[in-house]
């Protein structure tokens, strides 16, 4: 195995679980749409600056309009969903069990659509890392209140199912074009498919201060960039059932994050299930000894 197949992963765990606590820095002081399409408006000019330096290659327009397809559903819809059901009170410990929905989205959208076939193994993995999920964010259970409503349950629900379909999206049509090239028209589609939404449903209220300006320094650099750029590779080269079970550890590494840098609580409990949770990322990551379906084959070329 490259080390790179071992140390990706784990960096790419580390980085995603950060973009929770840069949304927790940004979010009181911009609306969630305004926000995003700042953010993401910044990570296409940064693109588009050093794509030139770095001589990224074309991808043609077919290649173009897959790859905003799926930055619409992986950046607008996900975040989109996810950062509105909060803003109007749907609790974290709600929304982190409903974005653990994703990998088992995702195995069966990649069964469907690409061929991926998945032993019991990896069913069982996907299943006991959900548990584990369930147990690190139990403690949270006990603030859902009032913010618990069709429309912000809809709305993480929508954005969870947006982010496998743009990963099956991705690893279908565009897996490997040039990823820089790539990676910019998918911000180009979350640019300007969230200022849409900002224009028609809010009112542009953002407060520039040193908090903000960090949380969106860090969203656009170490994110935006970094993380999702670490994610088109790790799609590009496995199945990408296998690569959404690593979204099951994000939940245990913010909170490791939240107790280290806002002092919230961590328990035995939440320790036992980040165990339980690695375990069962552990079995459905594991190679099985037959080889890929033939369809397999075929959608990954």
């Amino acid at each position: 195995m490259k080390p790179s197949a071992r140390v990706i992963p784990a960096i790419f765990v580390i980085l995603w679980a950060t973009g929770f606590i840069g949304a927790r820095y940004a979010m009181p002081w911009a609306e969630p749409f305004t926000f995003l399409w700042i953010r993401f408006g910044l990570t296409f000019c940064v693109l588009l600056a050093i794509i030139p330096i770095i001589r990224a290659k074309s991808i043609g327009a077919r290649n173009a309009m897959h790859a905003v397809i799926a930055g619409v559903l992986m950046h607008a819809v996900y975040l989109g969903g996810v950062f509105w059901s909060v803003r109007h009170g749907l609790p974290a410990g709600l929304v982190g069990l409903i974005v653990g929905l994703q990998p088992m989205l995702t195995a069966i959208m990649a069964f469907f659509f690409l061929g991926e076939r998945m032993t019991g193994r990896h069913w069982i993995g996907l299943l006991v890392g959900l548990a584990g999920v369930g147990i690190v964010l139990s403690p949270k259970f006990g603030a859902i209140g009032g913010g618990v409503t069709a429309a912000t349950v809809s709305a993480a629900t929508l954005g969870v199912i947006a982010m496998s379909a743009g990963t099956v999206w991705q690893k279908r049509f565009v897996a490997h074009a040039d990823l820089i090239t790539v990676t910019l028209f998918q911000y180009a589609g979350g640019s300007l498919a969230t200022f849409g939404v900002a224009m028609l449903f809010e009112n542009g209220d953002i407060t520039f201060n040193g908090e903000l300006l960090f949380a969106l320094a860090w969203l656009v650099f170490v994110l935006s960039l970094g993380a999702i750029l670490l994610l088109m590779i790790l799609i590009r080269e496995g199945e990408v059932a296998r690569v959404a079970s690593l979204f099951y550890l994000v939940p245990g590494v913010t909170a490791l994050l939240a107790w280290l840098l806002f002092g919230e609580t961590l328990n035995v409990v939440q320790l036992a299930g980040m165990a339980i949770t690695t375990f069962g990322v552990a079995l459905a990551t594991g190679r099985a000894k037959s080889q890929a379906s033939p369809a397999t084959s075929r959608a990954s070329r």
